[in-house]
């Protein structure tokens, strides 16, 4: 994933160069990986929250930031709208109904917000969905659940089954796609956009896999590029570009098969056996290995050997406990690190799998949905309680601090300008140097 700050950068405005410490502009960061090359961070925040806004409504997506400003959608959830249900799902030749699926009856107001990074001032508010929604969503889960992402000239929002958008930094919308109804199961939608070069690109799975397919558009005007259809099963994990063997691939992760794709045409280039559960973390890579993985039903992390051209994709290892059903792992230094659901870190020697050490736990019980970040050899990991600890990187575990916002968190943090950006429940808050 060397190249992925640099295909990005040539399509930023005259003037502007690709800096990771300065920017945080899409899910997981600049490579997409959860790290950051930011240092002097602090590690107790107390008098170091520099603001906190009260973002209304819900919203599991994470902030991005690109200079002075910092992105987040949010969903406002109205009246019951009489008469209004979700779709009819019919799951293994039977009628299907969520038990926690909820919310498709009524009134729902998407929006995107900026912030100016310096003070937390709402810059501008704009709707992007007023209205009915398609499906229901889990309980837990949101409908602005999927991150943005950004290259300097618009930012591009996916709020799946209600549309794509792309609006400039002066909040003007510059365009608007409809994908189309999206099924899913009633859990909602957690997958984000992707860029490569001037290309978006989203993996739209749905249900069992039918009318499932991945699609590449052009970032400046929304038009169709490519569309790859997939026998894949709704998930929530969201795609990855890695540049190995000199090819730039799409690997997403699913259900029945991990898949990679050309990134310039959508072609498969190679697949291999999938979980057979759920996929939702996002998977990371290096210029060889990708590592996959999965919390549900069944543990699981696998190392997958990126095949040169002609060539079948390899098993390194695979290790059977240790994940969590929505963290991300980090690949992070010469470690792999895993989060179960109880905040509880594995590190794992990437080339061989080998347990560096097991168990190393936080000091307060929790339960974690966000994914951690890294820089400076440190760990930040959020629990849902709003505690959050930076953890030494390396190959012996230890907590260095512990602090907490006081407000329950699922959206993962971002680092961006020399500050930590958090999204609680209701505020977005910035930590960092005054």
């Amino acid at each position: 994933m060397r190249l992925y700050a640099a295909l990005l950068a040539v399509s930023l405005p005259s003037g502007l160069a690709w800096a990771q410490d300065s920017n945080w502009p899409q899910w997981r960061g600049p490579e997409r990986n959860g790290v950051s090359k930011a240092s002097g961070l602090p590690l107790e925040w107390g008098e170091r929250i520099l603001w906190k806004t009260r973002v209304e409504g819900r919203g599991h997506s994470s902030p991005i930031v690109w200079g002075d400003q910092v992105f987040v959608t949010t969903d406002i959830e109205g009246d019951v709208i009489p008469g209004k249900k979700a779709p009819h799902h019919i799951r293994a030749g039977e009628t299907y109904l969520h038990p926690a699926g909820q919310s498709a009856d009524r009134r729902h107001t998407l929006k995107v917000l900026s912030l100016d990074t310096r003070n937390g001032e709402i810059l501008w508010s704009r709707t992007a969905h007023d209205g009915p929604v398609f499906d229901n969503r889990h309980r837990r889960n949101t409908y602005a659940t999927p991150t943005a992402v950004t290259d300097g000239l618009l930012v591009y929002v996916y709020f799946g089954s209600q549309g794509l958008f792309a609006y400039d930094f002066n909040g003007n919308l510059a365009w608007k796609v409809d994908l189309g109804n999206i099924s899913t199961w009633g859990h909602g939608h957690g997958t984000s956009p992707l860029l490569y070069g001037n290309s978006l690109i989203i993996q739209v799975d749905q249900n069992e896999g039918d009318g499932s397919f991945l699609i590449a558009l052009d970032k400046k005007t929304g038009k169709q590029e490519w569309r790859t259809p997939r026998k894949e099963r709704i998930n929530y994990s969201s795609p990855i570009l890695v540049d190995a063997h000199g090819r730039h691939e799409i690997i997403t992760t699913s259900y029945n098969f991990v898949i990679a794709y050309d990134a310039a045409n959508g072609k498969e280039r190679w697949r291999h056996e999938g979980f057979i559960g759920n996929a939702v973390p996002t998977p990371v890579a290096n210029e060889s290995t990708v590592f996959v993985t999965s919390g549900y039903p069944d543990k699981l992390t696998r190392a997958i050997r990126i095949p040169k051209k002609g060539r079948s994709p390899k098993v390194l290892w695979e290790y059977k406990k240790g994940t969590g059903y929505t963290p991300s792992s980090l690949l992070y230094g010469d470690y792999l690190y895993l989060v179960s659901d109880k905040g509880i870190l594995t590190c794992l020697n990437p080339e061989t799998g080998r347990v560096i050490y097991e168990g190393g736990r936080i000091p307060v019980a929790t339960f974690v949905r966000a994914s951690p970040v890294a820089w400076e050899d440190k760990i930040l990991l959020g629990g849902e309680d709003g505690d959050f600890f930076v953890i030494r990187a390396g190959a012996t575990h230890e907590v260095l601090s512990s602090n907490s916002i006081r407000e329950s968190v699922t959206a993962s943090p971002a680092i961006a300008g020399g500050r930590i950006f958090l999204r609680g429940e209701s505020h977005l808050y910035a930590i960092g140097p005054k």
